[in-house]
């Protein structure tokens, strides 16, 4: 039994990934802004922990990473905004790493996406920009820290019905930007977070045709 936080509790992937977990035994700790989430979150079988992210400080975010086994990002600020674009994606996400070194613990888990990094060539005028931006800097913060990391970079998400299959690596990217369910995402983190192979790696996912654990056991 392990006890894990998720940040952006009531996202879409950590709604499903809490379920996972909490049925192999594990005790979840979602982290969201809005109290008015709490039900929503105790639901899918996870500890509500109400904490703006956003503007906490590394201290706070230590305090609430304490006794924890492993830290998941799953939060995003959602677009439309820049500067709340690199306030979360970059900036809150590089405190809670910061954090998780601070509180001693070493496993981290980054929701990401496929082909983010700090090279990632899109243009300045490109809505998308801010985010690219964001997630490329805080990945490679997370690359250059002292956690066991694990970066997870989905394709398209979608809702449809996870299948627990997927294309790794360069079957990832054939086709571009495929589609990859949210479910199979959560899938991917609780592999991951049993998976000492997955330690280090940056993993490009789609929508596939392997199992998810065979993929994994072959990092």
């Amino acid at each position: 039994m392990a006890n894990y936080l998720i940040i952006g509790g009531h996202g879409k992937i950590a709604l499903l990934t809490a379920p996972l977990l909490t049925r192999e035994g594990h005790i979840v700790t979602s982290v969201i802004r809005n109290p008015d989430q709490t039900a929503d979150v105790e639901a899918a079988g996870a500890k509500a922990l109400v904490l703006d992210v956003e503007n906490a400080s590394q201290d706070e975010l230590a305090d609430a990473f304490a006794g924890q086994d492993a830290i998941v990002w799953s939060a995003g600020a959602g677009g439309g905004n820049p500067d709340r674009t690199y306030a979360v994606d970059r900036d809150a996400a590089i405190r809670s790493m910061d954090a998780a070194e601070q509180a001693g613990v070493k496993r981290y888990v980054m929701v990401s996406y496929q082909g983010a990094s700090t090279q990632h060539g899109v243009p300045e005028d490109n809505s998308f920009f801010p985010y690219a931006e964001a997630k490329g800097a805080a990945d490679e913060h997370l690359r250059n820290s002292g956690l066991d990391w694990t970066i997870l970079g989905p394709g398209k998400l979608t809702l449809n019905e996870p299948s627990g299959r997927i294309a790794v690596g360069s079957g990832a990217g054939e086709a571009g930007l495929r589609d990859t369910s949210r479910g199979n995402v959560a899938q991917a983190i609780r592999v991951a977070l049993e998976t000492e192979s997955s330690m280090g790696q940056q993993i490009e996912f789609v929508d596939g045709d392997e199992p998810i654990v065979a993929a994994f056991a072959q990092l």
